[in-house]
């Protein structure tokens, strides 16, 4: 799918391996880097399994029920498995505006948006990593991950949303080391929407979410999300 002239869209069916993604990742990452290939954005899902990012505590690995991967992005553990939106953003910040600070803003904002059309006013949480919401007995819980690698400006990784995970895969893992909040998704909140639902919310959204990368230089944690 082309959406803008020098960003493709892959959306991969069925489930995608996680050595298979990050291969792909990384040599797509050196190509922009090197060779100004095309930039990507890329909806997948993975089998259960588990990742580690650079601040992971081994005391928060719980169980090894699914395989366990580092990735060399930044974060604690996360969990992805079926159900669960996987998008990987593949951009070159050399053309859009060297600034990571308002690169994770705007991505954390585009996943809110996308999430607004599902009725859901998900937010930030100050101190807390990920996109946030309430439950409907007010408890507040967590509905999507962000992690982010970044090499020479070329981003990799991206946002995890969960749409209808098998939630009680969560709990072989400290998600992202917060220990006093649940995990929750669309389907636990009575929303009953498809990835596809979620992958075209993604796509309407993806325009203010690319020029806000724009915004290097201002205060782009006062831009609206």
């Amino acid at each position: 799918m082309l959406v803008d002239h020098n960003i493709d869209w892959d959306i991969t069916t069925g489930l995608t391996t996680y050595p298979d993604a990050l291969q792909r990742m990384e040599a797509l990452q050196g190509a922009i880097r090197d060779d100004n290939a095309r930039e990507l954005i890329w909806l997948l899902e993975h089998p259960p399994l588990y990742t580690s990012g650079t601040s992971a505590d081994p005391a928060e690995l719980l169980s090894q029920r699914f395989p366990v991967y580092d990735t060399g992005r930044g974060g604690r553990y996360t969990y992805h498995g079926p159900g669960q939106r996987v998008g990987y953003v593949l951009l070159d910040l050399a053309r859009h505006g060297k600034d990571v600070r308002c690169y994770v803003h705007a991505l954390e904002g585009w996943v809110i948006n996308a999430l607004g059309h599902f009725g859901i006013e998900a937010r930030r949480a100050e101190g807390r990593i990920g996109i946030w919401c309430d439950t409907p007995n007010g408890q507040e819980a967590k509905i999507g991950a962000i992690g982010v690698r970044i090499r020479k400006w070329v981003t990799m990784h991206g946002f995890a949303v969960n749409i209808s995970p098998d939630l009680s895969h969560f709990a072989g893992i400290v998600p992202c080391g917060i220990s006093e909040f649940p995990v929750t998704s669309l389907a636990a909140l009575g929303i009953d929407a498809t990835l596809s639902d979620f992958d075209a919310a993604l796509l309407s959204t993806f325009p203010d979410f690319f020029n806000s990368l724009a915004k290097t230089g201002e205060n782009c944690t006062d831009a609206p999300s």
